[in-house]
């Protein structure tokens, strides 16, 4: 469907639901996202979520909070649920931004945080693509934004969990998109570089050596922020990647191309 140029990137009135949208990447497109005219419901695990809701809406925003921990199954449901009667019953995008991080060598990773890793950052995402889904394919148009990594693309050190997730959540991007983009809706992911957040506050301490290698390996010169992954999320949440399905575009300020 053709649309004139100042429809492709228009949201006004969608709705959507991002997940780890009280801090970090999720904050910055859940924000993103309203500042171009959309509704959205922001899920958390604290308390925190409804004062960042509540944050929002006092600037003028249409914002929802929900909380629950995404690595319990029914939880995620249950997220997914109220988030969706938040909205008035409809879902428009999908953001599954949420995540943890956890370090240890591999032969000494703790099978433990492993499966923990695991059903935060992979099994949740699928229960949230595929709830979403069923709403969305009802109606023939949808949009999903899953969130990769630059361990999408190649291995990581000291996050095998992560790394295992996050090449997952790459294939499976990639394999919904076959299923369902004929039937309207479009999943891509975005894979951030390093960015400075609470989830890499070990690499970004100067004394640790990694902190220079990655640093001085970023053409930008700089790592990334929240507001970085605003346009990316944007367009993909709009009729301007009404073409585009499976795709893992990196955000990393030219780390992958180095």
């Amino acid at each position: 469907m053709d649309f004139p140029m100042e429809q492709m990137f228009d949201v006004r009135g969608r709705k959507a639901l991002v997940t780890g949208g009280t801090r970090g990447l999720g904050y910055g497109m859940a924000e993103g996202l309203m500042e171009a005219g959309a509704e959205v419901v922001i899920a958390g695990t604290s308390e925190r979520v409804f004062r960042v809701a509540e944050d929002f809406c006092g600037r003028g925003f249409r914002c929802h909070g929900v909380k629950g921990d995404l690595g319990v199954r029914a939880e995620v449901y249950r997220v997914f649920a109220e988030a969706v009667a938040a909205l008035g019953g409809d879902l428009d995008i999908l953001v599954p931004a949420h995540g943890i991080q956890r370090r240890y060598s591999a032969e000494e990773f703790p099978i433990e945080e492993w499966d923990r890793v695991l059903e935060v950052n992979l099994n949740s995402v699928f229960i949230l693509c595929q709830e979403a889904a069923k709403l969305m394919l009802k109606k023939g148009c949808g949009k999903i934004v899953t969130i990769a990594s630059m361990v999408s693309f190649f291995g990581g050190q000291t996050v095998p969990a992560y790394a295992a997730a996050k090449g997952g959540i790459a294939q499976m991007t990639k394999e919904m998109s076959n299923d369902w983009i004929s039937r309207g809706i479009n999943i891509n992911a975005l894979a951030p570089g390093y960015m400075a957040t609470e989830m890499n506050e070990a690499l970004l301490d100067p004394s640790n050596p990694r902190y220079a290698q990655i640093t001085e390996r970023i053409p930008a010169h700089r790592w990334g922020t929240g507001d970085d992954m605003k346009g990316p999320c944007l367009f993909l949440c709009s009729h301007a990647s009404d073409y585009l399905g499976g795709a893992v575009i990196p955000v990393d300020g030219g780390y992958l191309v180095k």
